[in-house]
């Protein structure tokens, strides 16, 4: 009698075998308050580190938007958006969300290696706690967002409570996201010397420092199809949302809610089917 025969016939189960996806899922939720704890601790322990603490949780999009203000701003000139400054903020401070997200996602197993190598869980509890914490750094940021975009003339309406939805949407593809790279770096180290330039791509390409519209009005196919664009969906709705000079473009909606449901169902499945080499490959 063969080894997996023999375990068979006794109903013994294979150290570290993969559940089925909803059987993980399941294993995922379960462990609910460990990930959301997990992530509220790495707040504290990363903040404890620097004199200011949280304040850098704002901080940190502040001088981001100041530092591509001031150069965009003079670069941009009489080719600025209407409103540019808080045209620029929400660019920048929805921007620093996806980012960390995306960059967190792809460091989450790999940094985390003697975990991953010494406790049995779902290894997707990693790259969840990791945007669940960019999540609760970002509250306090889109708060901010508010005020400062009404230090310039934004005015509180019903439309405001459609962030709640945006960001809904927002999280699940930025979860995605973190899936897709959590598990890309694992097989390819390399790839986590990129990031910097990936994110930096997608910053110059969604349109946070210029209106797509108007660079792309001579070009009606390409901006047909850059109205796919994700991020650059998030950014229209929210300036729509925000600021009386910009329309909310409806039909995004729509086009954000499938990006997000396919990224992440996609994310979480192509994360799942490499469950058992976390840890495992060098």
């Amino acid at each position: 009698m063969t080894m997996p025969e023999l375990a068979a016939q006794y109903s013994l189960s294979r150290v570290g075998a993969r559940p089925s996806f909803f059987r993980y899922l399941h294993e995922v939720w379960v462990r609910r308050d460990f990930t959301f704890s997990l992530a509220k601790f790495r707040i504290q322990s990363e903040n404890e580190r620097n004199r200011l603490g949280m304040l850098w949780v704002v901080l940190r999009p502040i001088l981001s938007a100041l530092v591509y203000g001031l150069v965009f701003g003079i670069i941009l000139a009489g080719a600025r958006p209407e409103n540019f400054v808080p045209f620029l903020i929400i660019g920048v401070f929805l921007l620093e969300f996806f980012n960390s997200s995306m960059n967190g996602g792809a460091k989450s197993i790999i940094s985390n290696t003697s975990l991953v190598q010494s406790l049995p869980f779902p290894r997707m509890v990693l790259p969840v706690a990791k945007v669940i914490e960019n999540l609760l750094n970002f509250l306090p940021t889109l708060a901010l967002m508010f005020v400062l975009t009404m230090l310039w003339g934004s005015r509180p309406h019903w439309d405001w409570f459609l962030f709640i939805p945006l960001i809904a949407l927002f999280y699940m593809f930025n979860q995605g996201v973190a899936f897709l790279f959590a598990r890309i770096t694992v097989h390819l180290r390399d790839l986590s010397q990129l990031i910097p330039f990936i994110s930096r791509m997608i910053f110059y390409t969604s349109g946070v420092f210029f209106n797509p519209a108007d660079v792309l009005e001579p070009y009606p196919t390409l901006a047909a199809i850059y109205e796919w664009h994700p991020l650059n969906e998030v950014l229209s709705i929210a300036r729509g949302l925000l600021l009386d000079e910009y329309a909310v473009p409806w039909d995004y909606w729509w086009k954000l809610a499938i990006w997000s449901v396919v990224v992440l169902v996609v994310g979480a499945l192509f994360f799942w089917k490499a469950e058992e080499r976390y840890g495992r490959e060098e």
